[in-house]
């Protein structure tokens, strides 16, 4: 066999598919961007930087990534397109050098109740698929394994249009893993009826205490006082037995009330479907607080809290049933995993163990595949979507990240910038959102955005290397190399908080001692069990507020004045003044513009093309009536003030006319907390990450508690951001209060005056106390890792 022989004729010149090396972004114009122009290099790691606010997300995800998405989506068929989310065009005049965008960003994963890390990820696919191969006794398909789904029989006559109709009789059953008594939660529920209404009353007399069950509701208290299966006039205590159970546990059962044909149902199961469906963190804060008075979660006595049924659970190998297995820490699985040698399922095996390689690579090895997908932070939600593109074979990809070191002690961020390095390393373009000085590092270019936040940001202040960045004089430069100092003196504890058999998770039996009046920062590798501790085992009848890492939920009619309860204030002055109903000054009332229903715009939805939103002609955007704009408050009508920036209304409320109090005393929080830019009217969906954190803790500091719980607070805060969290935290303790921060940021644990490290490791490798003291106590004894990155972060 001969080889042809090759003679290479490449000219010296460069082919011209060589020239389109860059990403050029001219004339962006989303949220804030002032009508900017850059260049990103392709097959380089770029950071882009800058306070929060500044832009950044708004010129990556909401601009690059975004339009990316919208071509691909381009390239389907109308009908393919029809099914798929629509997003219009981003504000921008040239686009060019775009390749495929692979989004990874901080969004909390489904909190669904069967939502699990092994569902959210193909583990448990895999794992289920190796059951129905393997497991003895062979007891179905892969879904007989899977908890989501429940076992279906079904018989009758179905007719067959073939020719000449026929009547053929059939049956169909389908094997399904679930549950039949949690159906595949993992916990049952009990209500108390007694937090459900007043026994006392009558339906008639407004005898129901749930969240807005009004006496004059149609589809609720209307239902059962004129079902016909109760007596609306009777104190509900003087029920008959009959009458009790229509009242709480009657089957849906048809009726008609005025003509109209509706559907009566018990109490229990109807609180059940509309209240206890939903993810509680997705609940408003009263209906959250409805649900926790009046159900209790227990573990599921018929399944053992493994959400699967038993013939699921009965089939095994080696010893194991997929139940323990999904119970078992994943670095642990994947030795097991590791240990079988089955010819027969070997493409199988080798699928399932890479993806369990790449969870302990990418340092989640501690997780479990049936942890609750809910319960993971920004940052282990995020590493957890990386883990499909670990192994990934394709190159010439932009990849985008948000915070990548979000929830990472300084242990952990090497580990995730050799990742980010791998990416970028076998020909993808790699953009990361940043503050963390370490990742800012190892940058190939930076992209700096500011100088300030909101209005006063939106421009680029610098383009270059990281070295360029330190001289360039912008704030991030100004601020790359700044390290906190420990303190001189620490205050003294006014008490303790006494933690004593803490077990929650992977803490092993912990007795810690939290001393009160301080601040007290927790930290530890991710996974060591810091929330486990703070969150799991703190008594909840302590006075705490708890400040966490939920995502603040809102549309675009929700805004800060909304959010955080200033627009009731503002509306009772403005109703006071004028001798009018305060609902008038709500665009989300009786207030709200006909035209556009209180949006300020008119949304055109055009099927599989991008929607339109134009401004409304009728009130030219200010989201309320004219009539309603005639009304004033000190010289400015409502739609003025809620184009106010924070600092503008704080004066505006502080003195004069307009003197409010408590509308002042909000504003004041929202400026303590670096919000004074921040338009009170600006939609909660143009927030960044950082600024809805802040607006979550500014909202919380107006709760009455003792001791602040904060789960780190410094994520998406550039490195002048921190310093300002500082001061305010200090604030809280000189007015009395105890904080609890757990954080990984050196700069707070420097602050702090006492601070507690779990670990050594993550998962069973953690959940101890491997040191309690003061941070110079820390640093002088560089006896666990985070006394070493500490060390070496303030020079000592």
């Amino acid at each position: 066999m001969s080889m042809a022989t090759r003679t290479d004729t490449r000219s010296s010149a460069p082919h011209v598919a060589d020239s389109h090396d860059l990403i050029r972004v001219h004339g962006a114009r989303v949220n804030n961007l002032k009508d900017i122009g850059i260049e990103i290099p392709k097959r380089r790691l770029t950071v882009f930087t800058g306070v929060s606010g500044s832009g950044k997300s708004s010129l990556v995800f909401d601009t690059i990534a975004a339009e990316s998405q919208r071509m691909i989506n381009e390239t389907y068929s109308a009908f393919v397109q029809g099914f798929m989310p629509t997003p219009a065009r981003p504000e921008v005049d040239v686009l060019e050098g775009l390749t495929t965008a692979i989004t990874v960003d901080q969004q909390r994963m489904g909190a669904d109740p069967r939502s699990t890390v092994g569902t959210a990820t193909d583990a448990n696919a895999l794992l289920r698929i190796l059951f129905s191969r393997l497991g003895d006794p062979h007891i179905g398909p892969p879904g007989a394994y899977a908890f989501n789904v429940p076992s279906v029989r079904a018989s009758g006559a179905i007719t067959v249009e073939r020719g000449a109709k026929k009547a053929v009789k059939a049956t169909y059953t389908r094997t399904g893993g679930m549950c039949t008594r949690c159906e595949g939660r993992g916990t049952v529920s009990d209500i108390d009826p007694t937090q459900l209404y007043d026994d006392s009353k009558s339906i008639a007399e407004g005898a129901f205490t749930i969240p807005g069950w009004k006496s004059d509701s149609w589809w609720t208290v209307r239902l059962y006082a004129e079902s016909g299966f109760l007596d609306p006039n009777k104190p509900i205590r003087e029920f008959t037995e009959k009458e009790m159970r229509d009242f709480l546990h009657r089957e849906p059962t048809k009726v008609k009330i005025e003509g109209v044909n509706l559907t009566y149902e018990g109490l229990i199961p109807k609180i059940q479907k509309s209240f206890l469906s939903k993810d509680r963190e997705a609940m408003q804060p009263h209906i959250r607080a409805f649900v926790d008075r009046a159900v209790t979660f227990t573990t599921c006595p018929e399944c053992d809290g493994t959400r699967l049924s038993e013939a699921a659970r009965s089939s095994r190998i080696k010893g194991a049933n997929i139940a323990d297995l999904c119970a078992m820490q994943i670095s642990d699985l994947a030795a097991w995993v590791g240990g079988l040698n089955e010819p027969s399922v070997a493409p199988l095996l080798a699928a399932l163990r890479q993806i369990l390689d790449s969870f302990v690579e990418i340092g989640l090895g501690y997780l479990s595949l049936d942890r609750p997908s809910g319960t993971l932070s920004g940052g282990e939600a995020q590493r957890t979507k990386m883990i499909r593109h670990l192994g990934s074979s394709l190159t010439d990809v932009t990849y985008v990240f948000d915070e990548p070191s979000a929830g990472l002690h300084p242990h952990d961020i090497q580990r995730m910038n050799n990742l980010l390095l791998r990416l970028r390393d076998k020909g993808n373009t790699v953009l990361v959102v940043e503050h963390k000085p370490e990742v800012i590092a190892i940058a190939d270019h930076v992209v700096d955005l500011g100088p300030g936040a909101g209005t006063a940001g939106g421009t680029v202040c610098f383009e270059g290397t990281v070295e360029g960045l330190r001289a360039g004089g912008t704030l991030t430069g100004r601020h790359l190399d700044d390290r906190a100092t420990l303190k001189e003196t620490v205050r003294t504890p006014t008490g303790t908080l006494e933690i004593r058999g803490a077990t929650a998770h992977n803490l092993r039996d912990v007795d810690v001692d939290i001393p009160l009046g301080v601040l007290t920062v927790v930290t530890g590798v991710a996974g060591s069990g810091k929330s486990s501790l703070v969150h799991g085992s703190i008594p909840t009848d302590a006075g705490v507020v708890s400040i966490d890492q939920g995502a603040i939920r809102g549309s675009r009619r929700s805004n800060p004045a909304t959010y955080t309860g200033l627009l009731d204030p503002i509306r009772k002055a403005f109703a006071k003044a004028n001798g009018v109903k305060p609902a008038l000054f709500s665009a989300n009332s009786q207030g709200a513009c006909p035209g556009c229903n209180g949006v300020g715009v008119v949304y055109t939805d055009l099927a599989m093309m991008a929607g339109v939103a134009t401004t409304c002609e009728e009130c030219e955007g200010k989201r309320f009536q004219a009539s309603v704009l005639e009304y004033r408050l000190g010289g400015r009508d409502i739609s003025e003030v809620l184009a106010m920036s924070v600092a503008e209304a704080k004066e505006f409320f502080g003195t004069g006319e307009a003197h409010t109090p408590a509308a002042h005393a909000v504003l004041g929080r929202l400026a303590d907390v670096g919000l004074g830019y921040l338009g009170l009217g600006q939609p909660l969906t143009t927030l960044s990450g950082g600024e809805r954190q802040r607006l979550k803790l500014a909202t919380h500091m107006a709760e009455k508690g003792g001791v602040y719980i904060l789960d780190e607070p410094t994520t998406g805060l550039h490195l002048a951001d921190v310093e300002q969290l500082l001061g305010l935290l200090d604030r809280l303790v000189d007015s009395g209060k105890s904080v609890i921060v757990v954080e990984h940021h050196q700069a707070v644990m420097a602050h702090a005056d006492w601070i507690i490290d779990l670990g050594p490791g993550a998962g069973h490798d953690g959940g101890r106390i491997v040191f309690e003291g003061t941070p110079a106590d820390l640093v002088a004894a560089r006896s666990t890792l985070t006394g070493e990155h500490l060390a070496a972060y303030v020079g000592a």
